[in-house]
């Protein structure tokens, strides 16, 4: 280091350096450890709502994802069930009834065909 040729301010001088250094260490740890919380809260977080959480004294407990997720294949079931024809049953019979009762009474004179009498289902 460069001495000023004066004791007493060399070390107030070296001093000031190693203070400065340790505080800037201290902030640079202080700033990777906010970090690291931060993201450790965030992941415990996630693996709270992912597994669950329990009943406590106040608060009503959650299921988790995979508990939740259980359900949909039935209820997938039942909307694939309204998305297809069968035997007028169905939202796509209701849909596909509606069509062929309207083509009936507004017909397209660019479309050739004629539509299907009313009450029988199409098949598509």
């Amino acid at each position: 280091m460069i001495e000023t040729g004066n004791a007493s301010l060399d070390s107030v001088v070296t001093v000031g350096v190693v203070l400065t250094a340790l505080v800037g260490v201290v902030a640079a740890v202080c700033r990777v450890v906010r970090a690291g919380l931060r993201f450790f809260r965030r992941v415990e977080l996630f693996m709270d709502d992912w597994y669950g959480e329990e009943d406590r004294p106040g608060v009503p407990g959650r299921p988790g994802v995979l508990e939740r997720m259980h359900g949909f294949d039935a209820r997938l079931s039942r909307v694939e069930h309204e998305l297809q024809p069968n035997s007028r049953q169905s939202l796509r019979d209701a849909v596909d009834l509606a069509n062929q009762r309207l083509a009936c009474l507004c017909p397209d004179p660019d479309h050739t065909e004629p539509p299907d009498p009313p009450g029988e289902p199409t098949g598509t």
